[in-house]
């Protein structure tokens, strides 16, 4: 475990790691360079660095991060497969494949996971002495060990993870760090046979020991939070306790699942959460969903905590990473007061509650989502599974239909449901050209507390990273 940081060597505001590539190194690195924690999503970075190399790497700043990443031959194979000079043409975006997150072992995927992290974590660490965090999805296990491992490769500062109750991170980056082989349990339907995916950092040159980031787990309860530290093995570094109204996925209310008139679920007295359980635990921690605002970080920091997480001000911002076309439609629907975040207990593959906010054109409208052929090409989200014959097989309720009941799946579980896959990659503007003229349609998530626009947004309707930070902590 990390030394125990002392309060002045804590941000006060950790940037959100939002969405497929929304948090990418640009936001990141603009938050850093405030004194704040700047963060990265973790998730599908290998399928991003692919794409952006098929793209043409137009400003070169993926090839010169992987000009440093370690392992040289690995950054070449990469090139070799997936860089196009000069980048496809608009309209044949079709991209080369990336292998799938599962238990077998494929070197080309691994490759890929580490230097996406790598890359990614080396871009917002680039030219500044700032900290800079890494946001993974405990759900993703199979990924898990090659991205923190690239990311820790860069020198990532901390290493946050929700969606799930991440009790293995603590020792997997305690191992990671020593560069010792580690295994990390897979959850697997229909079988209570422990499988594990495993990863060696020695098949990459010698780096030497590498500095341990802090870890924070992202729980949605104080109980989740007093289960964690009841170990030092499972102990975090810290927590960000995150509300319902936060952007992507949200932990499910407590008991059985209720919805209101809209079809949200309905979260009551159980869902809130006991912020002085989670204060005497002595670790520090950062509240979300709903704080962004001066008046929330008052109040987290009376309530005991270090700081705030901020997402959707930060997703909205210049240095998002969301398509340039779709941040603006989504602040004109602001400025026009018809933006609407629904969370959709059914759109996620993963079983959680998910915001979508509605935008026309995007899977939102139901004639986009009933038009979209259903498949499963990226499979982050899909769930190992028992075959009868005793192997490990895959299935997304994403997927069709037909091939997820042939897997054992039910068929109540695929009403709804979206693939976030493709669907938040494409909102980040590499979305997948199809056979036929089909292009891959965006999936868009915000949180659900907005109020913080009207006083962010400049003459010019829009506003940078360092306006956020300012907002949030006013000199």
């Amino acid at each position: 475990m990390a030394p125990v940081a002392e309060p002045s060597d804590l941000p006060a505001l950790i940037q959100g790691g939002m969405g497929v590539g929304v948090s990418g190194w640009r936001l990141a690195r603009a938050v850093a360079r405030t004194g704040q924690l700047g963060v990265v999503s973790g998730v599908a970075l290998d399928v991003q660095l692919a794409r952006r190399l098929w793209l043409g790497d137009p400003d070169g700043h993926l090839r010169r991060a992987l000009a440093h990443f370690p392992d040289t031959e690995a950054a070449e194979r990469i090139l070799r497969r997936y860089y196009v000079p000069g980048g496809v043409a608009a309209d044949r975006r079709r991209f080369r494949p990336v292998p799938r997150p599962s238990l077998r072992p494929n070197r080309t995927r691994t490759d890929l996971t580490v230097a996406g992290n790598f890359a990614e974590v080396w871009l917002a660490k680039e030219g500044h002495g700032g900290l800079v965090g890494v946001n993974y999805l405990e759900k993703i296990q199979l990924a898990t060990p090659a991205a923190v491992y690239g990311a820790m490769l860069a020198g990532v500062d901390y290493v946050l993870m929700g969606a799930g109750i991440p009790t293995e991170i603590p020792a997997l980056l305690d191992a990671l760090a020593a560069r010792s082989p580690v295994e990390l349990t897979v959850d697997v339907a229909g079988t209570d046979e422990r499988h594990t995916v495993a990863f060696d950092p020695s098949a990459f040159p010698e780096v030497g020991p590498l500095p341990r980031p802090r870890f924070l787990a992202i729980v949605s309860s104080d109980v989740l939070a007093m289960y964690l530290n009841r170990s030092s093995v499972t102990r975090p570094d810290g927590f960000v306790v995150e509300a319902p109204s936060a952007g992507g996925h949200s932990a499910p209310p407590r008991g059985r699942m209720r919805l209101d008139a809209s079809g949200e679920p309905v979260y009551g007295p159980r869902d809130r959460v006991d912020l002085a359980k989670v204060a005497v635990l002595g670790l520090p921690f950062w509240t979300a969903g709903g704080y962004a605002s001066p008046r929330g970080m008052a109040a987290a920091g009376a309530a005991g905590a270090a700081g705030i997480q901020v997402g959707s001000a930060f997703a909205l911002c210049r240095e998002s990473g969301l398509d340039p076309r779709l941040r603006r439609r989504l602040l004109q629907r602001v400025a026009e007061g018809t933006l609407a975040v629904r969370n959709d207990p059914l759109a996620s593959p993963a079983g959680f509650p998910f915001k979508v906010a509605e935008v026309p054109g995007t899977l939102s409208e139901d004639d986009v989502y009933e038009g979209r052929p259903r498949l499963c090409d990226l499979g982050y989200l899909r769930t190992p599974y028992a075959r009868p014959d005793g192997g490990v097989g895959y299935r997304c309720p994403a997927e069709p239909v037909d091939e997820y009941l042939a897997k054992g799946g039910a068929a109540e579980d695929t009403v709804g449901r979206q693939c976030l896959c493709n669907g938040l990659v494409a909102g980040v503007g590499l979305g997948r050209h199809r056979p036929g003229g089909y292009v891959e349609p965006p999936l868009l998530t915000l949180g659900q507390d907005l109020g913080f626009l009207p006083d962010l947004l400049g003459a010019d309707g829009d506003y940078s990273a360092s306006d956020v930070v300012r907002y949030l902590l006013p000199e």
